[in-house]
């Protein structure tokens, strides 16, 4: 089953690149109390991930705080390494958080994961945005296979906006 506005999210394991290397984070924990834009690509340097739906939430970055986030942040089935490579590479850094989903188990629990297999990429996650309050989905915005159309930046701060 698919998760749903006013569904909590579920309890998984996402990794962050820390001043260490990888640290653990508890999605209850790490949503709790807080308003978060989430939003999920199916792989860091990808083409639309690199060019449009990254730069989409750093191009609003301003305007979603300002309405009320408390946090941005991109997922991926990638390991934590890449994403910090991309985040670097993009100028994300700082400014988004990777939460990495390596083996797409937080995915799959969310009814998000995606067969990739014939790109040679295997499971993956949709392209999503969502924005979670105090760990319930309130905005779920999700792209059907290979759109770009739902997910940005810009619908989602639309959204908050109404």
């Amino acid at each position: 089953m698919t998760i749903a506005v006013g569904d909590q999210l579920p309890a998984a394991t996402l990794l962050k690149s820390g001043p260490d290397g990888p640290e653990p984070v508890q999605s209850p924990d790490w949503f709790r109390g807080r308003r978060v834009v989430l939003f999920a690509v199916p792989g860091a340097f990808t083409p639309t991930c690199s060019v449009k739906h990254l730069p989409s939430f750093l191009e609003r970055e301003a305007e979603l705080h300002a309405a009320g986030v408390d946090e941005i942040a991109c997922t991926a089935v990638n390991d934590p390494f890449v994403l910090a490579a991309w985040a670097e590479n993009t100028g994300a850094a700082g400014k988004v958080t990777m939460l990495a989903d390596g083996s797409a188990h937080f995915h799959q629990a969310l009814g998000l994961a995606a067969d990739a297999s014939r790109f040679g990429m295997g499971t993956r996650s949709r392209r999503y945005s969502m924005l979670v309050d105090d760990g319930v989905v309130r905005l779920l915005n999700v792209e059907e296979p290979g759109a770009f159309e739902v997910s940005s930046g810009d619908r989602l701060l639309e959204q908050l906006r109404a």
